[in-house]
């Protein structure tokens, strides 16, 4: 009995040895293959949102990479930094605007927001597409507004069977691993825009 706990003792204490020379050792080895610049990891690229994973339903960030009609929108995710939010647990609800519904906002206004400077008026923009939640177009006719994730809210119309959402219509919606996104006909502006 003293044996095997003694020989257990040794061997959890050889597994903290080994884990903690692992942990102390060269944590981002890179190899000179030629190049002038070695690359750095930003501490943009890190997080949940860069993290590969075939296995699992696709989270709402998942979808509109994988969607055709949302390059703009994953465009402008990328330019206001907010790729992380997006892949929270959630349940998050995001009202997800086509590549034609940013082709009718001004050229000149789509490309100053997507500069640097004007990441914080990006995001809120972006910010007000989202809300907590998972609701079907239908049960969103029980609405009257909703708050949305820039801390404003957006009202919600409903014409015979379509629902309207700060003025957009949902043309479809696709369930997400962390909450839902309603594919929608015009981008929707803040009141303070």
């Amino acid at each position: 009995m003293k044996s095997t706990i003694k020989l257990s003792i040794m061997g959890l204490f050889s597994l903290l040895t080994i884990f903690s020379s692992c942990k102390n050792g060269p944590q981002n080895e890179t190899k000179d293959l030629g190049q002038s610049e070695s690359t750095i990891t930003s501490e943009y690229t890190k997080g949940q949102a860069f993290i590969e994973d075939d296995g699992s339903t696709p989270n709402v960030l998942q979808i509109a990479l994988k969607s055709e009609d949302h390059t703009t929108l994953v465009a402008a995710v990328q330019a206001a930094q907010l790729e992380n939010v997006l892949v929270n647990a959630g349940p998050l609800m995001v009202f997800a605007p086509t590549n034609t519904a940013f082709d009718a906002l001004p050229e000149e206004t789509l490309n100053d927001l997507l500069k640097a400077e004007n990441k914080d008026a990006l995001s809120n923009i972006l910010k007000y597409h989202v809300t907590p939640g998972n609701y079907s177009k239908d049960f969103l006719k029980n609405f009257k507004k909703l708050g949305q994730a820039n801390n404003q809210d957006v009202f919600v119309e409903v014409k015979g069977d379509d629902v309207y959402v700060g003025g957009a219509k949902i043309i479809g919606s696709i369930s997400a691993g962390n909450g839902i996104v309603h594919i929608v006909d015009k981008v929707i502006l803040p009141p303070s825009q």
